[in-house]
Parts: C-alpha cells; sequence; structure tokens
C-alpha cells in the first residue's frame, strides 16, 4: 500500500518539476531548474553539479495547524464551520476525507477505508496521513483544523513521521463532551438522514469504545504537555462558539 502511495507522490513531484523523467538518482536533478511548487510552499533553487550539500533551500512559514479532538457526536464538525467562518481556517476532516477516498471511482483504498470505518477501526495512518498532506497542499492556504485526528498513539506517530517538520502545531481544541449527549446527538443525526454509514447504534458503541481505548490518551498526553484547549461541549451550540471564539482570540488568532 504505501509502495502504492509512494509512487503517486512520485508522479506529483515530476509533474511539479516539469520533467516526467525525474529519478531517484542524484545525477538526474544536475543542470536543471525545479520549478516552485505553489501548493507545497516550497522553493528549490537551480542545482548544478556542486555537491548535494549546496543545493539552496529558502525557507518559508509553515502552516498553522490545530487538531480538533473530541468524542463521536461532541460537535466538532459543527464549530469548526463556524471557525472557518469567523477566523478564516481551512477545516480538514480526517473522517470526510477518508469517505470521500472510500466513495472515489478507482480508488485503490475504498474497500479498505469501508471496512474500517463500519467496524468503528482506525484507517492506518499512512493512508490519513497522505489524504491530509495532499488536501493542505491542494488548499493553497495556512491555517488548518485538522478535525478527528490523530485519534491513537499510531496516528501520532505516523503524524511526527511524515507531518512534524512541515506544519507548525498550535493546540488540541478539545470538545468534551458527556457519552449520553454523544449518543443522542449521533443518533438524532443518523435518523435525520446524515449519509453516514456508522450514525447507528452498533457503530456507535465500537466508535465510542475506540475513543475511551485509543484517542483520550493521546488527549491526555497533549494536556500533559500544555497544549490542550478544553471546552465544554455539551451547551447548545452556539453557546459552545462563545467559548471557541475566546480561546481562538487569546492565542493570536
Amino acid at each position: 500500500m504505501w509502495r502504492a502511495l509512494a509512487r503517486t507522490t512520485l508522479r506529483a513531484v515530476a509533474n511539479d518539476c516539469g520533467s516526467p523523467g525525474v529519478g531517484l538518482a542524484p545525477s538526474a536533478l544536475t543542470q536543471q531548474q525545479l520549478r516552485h511548487s505553489k501548493a507545497s510552499k516550497r522553493f528549490i533553487t537551480t542545482t548544478s553539479a556542486a555537491p548535494q550539500h549546496n543545493i539552496g533551500i529558502m525557507s518559508v512559514e509553515k502552516p498553522k495547524v490545530v487538531f480538533v479532538l473530541g468524542g463521536p457526536g461532541a460537535g466538532k464538525g459543527t464549530q469548526c464551520s463556524r471557525i472557518v467562518d469567523r477566523f478564516q481556517f481551512t477545516h480538514l476532516s480526517a473522517g470526510d476525507l477518508l469517505r470521500e477516498e472510500r466513495s472515489r471511482e478507482g480508488s485503490e483504498f475504498g474497500n479498505l477505508i469501508e471496512d474500517y470505518i463500519r467496524n468503528g477501526k482506525i484507517v492506518p495512518v499512512e493512508v490519513t496521513c497522505s489524504l491530509l498532506e495532499n488536501a493542505m497542499k491542494a488548499s493553497g492556504k495556512s491555517r488548518f483544523l485538522i478535525d478527528g485526528f490523530p485519534r491513537n498513539q499510531d496516528n501520532l506517530d505516523g503524524w511526527n513521521r511524515q507531518m512534524s517538520e512541515k506544519v507548525d502545531f498550535q493546540f488540541v481544541l478539545f470538545f468534551d463532551c458527556g457519552e449520553d449527549v454523544c449518543v443522542k446527538r449521533c443518533l438524532g443525526r443518523g435518523q435525520s438522514g446524515s449519509g453516514r454509514t456508522d450514525d447507528n447504534l452498533e457503530s456507535l458503541k465500537k466508535r465510542i469504545s475506540t475513543y475511551n481505548n485509543d484517542s483520550l490518551p493521546i488527549i491526555k498526553f497533549f494536556e500533559g504537555a500544555g497544549q490542550v484547549k478544553r471546552i465544554d461541549a455539551s451547551p447548545d451550540a452556539e453557546e459552545v462558539f462563545g467559548e471557541v471564539e475566546k480561546i481562538l482570540v487569546a492565542s493570536g488568532f
């Protein structure tokens, strides 16, 4: 699976460079001008026959990232929509990206993603990180809410390997909501025609179990590092957003 992702990445790099024959050997890059890729925000100077360490790279401001975490039904999506309108963030839902990839015609990961989502399990991190990175690059924006990620230790480790050096992580926005409220919201959402295959009691029990066993320890880890902004998500959406607004303004947004 990872080899397939790697091939896709290499094809994208070749297209950005305007040179479909670019390979991995250092000699293949000599005497070529690599064009600036607007999506990735990286600037690479013209290479020469000089040693590899002489290639110059201009630093640019890294995109700012806020993780948005909370149990199923905590209102993460609703609050993210309001944050986008008020603070000009780009909202990336890990779950939405996975569902879109699952339904995309010809996707080699569609069946795998469907199986994981239906059973309340967490999709392999390589898939999720690649979808997030591609979406960030495609947006051309600099502020991101990443909703529903990282959901376990493997997610966090994969993010650190693939993305930690590419972004400016800010903090975790944690929507803390009682389980009974979350269940009521999810079931109501399903009954009103959300179209989500996991908005049913059977899947919800599995999702809550996964959240308690895998996601809460990640939130506690960030909390121990002083990187969590906790919000009581039990009240109505308007009241919750009032607290969100205070936090983001105080954080310089």
